[in-house]
């Protein structure tokens, strides 16, 4: 039993320091995240000066939902960690004050025992009532042995009471921090239902405004099929290029390098958050319509610069009526692009490193200066999802 408790505490101990750095995590994460709200929170007051409502506001308060969401399931996920431990802990203790019961009846007894062996002569009377010197010897080792067992039980009971008592006192740390958490999360589905309530007033207000929203799809689809249309122009030329001469070495070790940071680039703003993601999604207003977004669209606020994510040459740089500059930036057979641009700094047939800057994002100075980039990432004619190519948020 006593075997057992020891390779219990040891994979509790190797548990907590496993769940320690766990929960570090996940401590950290909810203090990012709730910056990143907070970074929210002043794009939505600035947006919020405005009289009129836009998508774009619909869209930063549909992110900072997402972002709330983040928020309480980490703290549900931290109260399962300390429920574990509390349950390991629990079992812990159990187990030991079993064991100490036991230890103590044993020793008790020992006691007992030995005191009627030795009722009535002292120890050196027991050794020198030996038939020889041998006999006598043995008595001897046997009486110190049985010391030695009565110094290493109450040791080890004196250690258990200990282990006892340090592990109920973590047992009532950590309920309180559960209790803690719990009031947080309480807190949080309070804020994320008061948000869902914002959410839902904007999309009755935008509903009465069908046709323009209508007009704005239509626009959006406009501009990634022009976009589309230039990467397929870029890679046939390059197609066109590859039959009179063979890729050079440097175009293919930039397009592999390209690829193997994959999930590391960095962004292209320094600060904003992803407000429309890759792919197909229902329209967040207009019913039984979805849109399908070739890339992602980055918020930010104010005059934001845009900067390259790796290195490259600038393949093109055209305007988009309604959408300002695009810039696309080759890299081996991929290809970067960066939409809703002004101030562009770059020509095309430029080469460019990693974070230099091409230009700014166009700030809509009637929704509240935001700031918008639209960024796409192919491999050749294939459209990718940024966000599996760009970094985590540190």
């Amino acid at each position: 039993m006593r075997l057992l408790i020891c390779i219990l505490l040891f994979g509790f101990l190797t548990f907590q320091v496993t769940e320690g750095q766990t929960k570090a995590e996940l401590e950290e994460q909810r203090k990012k995240t709730l910056e990143e709200i907070s970074y929210v929170d002043n794009l939505l007051k600035e947006t919020g000066r405005e009289k009129s409502e836009s998508m774009g506001q619909l869209k930063i308060i549909g992110s900072k939902l997402n972002l709330r969401e983040n928020v309480i399931k980490g703290l549900r996920d931290e109260i399962e960690l300390l429920q574990q431990r509390i349950d390991l802990n629990s079992l812990a203790v159990e187990m030991m004050e079993n064991d100490l019961g036991r230890l103590r009846d044993d020793y008790s007894r020992s006691v007992v025992s030995s005191y009627k062996i030795g009722k009535g002569s002292t120890e050196i009377a027991y050794i020198l009532s030996a038939r020889d010197f041998n006999q006598g010897y043995k008595r001897l080792k046997y009486l110190q042995q049985i010391a030695k067992y009565r110094r290493m039980e109450t040791e080890i009971i004196n250690e258990i009471k200990s282990q006892i008592e340090t592990s109920k006192l973590k047992l009532e740390d950590d309920l309180l921090k559960i209790s803690d958490l719990k009031s947080r999360e309480e807190q949080q589905k309070y804020l994320l239902q008061s948000e869902q309530t914002k959410k839902k007033q904007l999309v009755s207000t935008l509903g009465k405004k069908e046709k323009q929203l209508q007009k704005e799809l239509e626009d959006r689809k406009r501009i990634a099929r022009r976009i589309e249309n230039e990467i397929e122009k870029i890679v046939e030329e390059e197609r066109k290029r590859a039959s009179k001469s063979d890729v050079t070495p440097e175009d293919r070790l930039v397009g592999d390098s390209f690829a193997e940071n994959r999930g590391r680039l960095p962004w292209p703003v320094d600060q904003g958050m992803i407000t429309s993601q890759f792919g197909v999604h229902s329209h967040p207003v207009l019913k039984y319509v979805t849109e399908n977004n070739p890339g992602i669209e980055i918020t930010s606020y104010g005059q934001t610069p845009v900067k390259a994510v790796f290195n490259g040459e600038v393949a093109r740089v055209f305007a988009i009526q309604g959408a300002n500059m695009t810039v696309m930036i080759k890299h081996g057979k991929y290809y970067t692009v960066y939409q809703n641009i002004v101030n562009v700094k770059v020509k095309q047939g430029e080469k460019v490193t990693t974070k230099q800057s091409i230009g700014d994002v166009f700030c809509e100075t009637e929704d509240g200066n935001n700031s918008v980039l639209k960024f796409m990432i192919f491999d050749e004619k294939l459209k990718l999802d940024p966000e599996l190519w760009i970094s985590k948020k540190k």
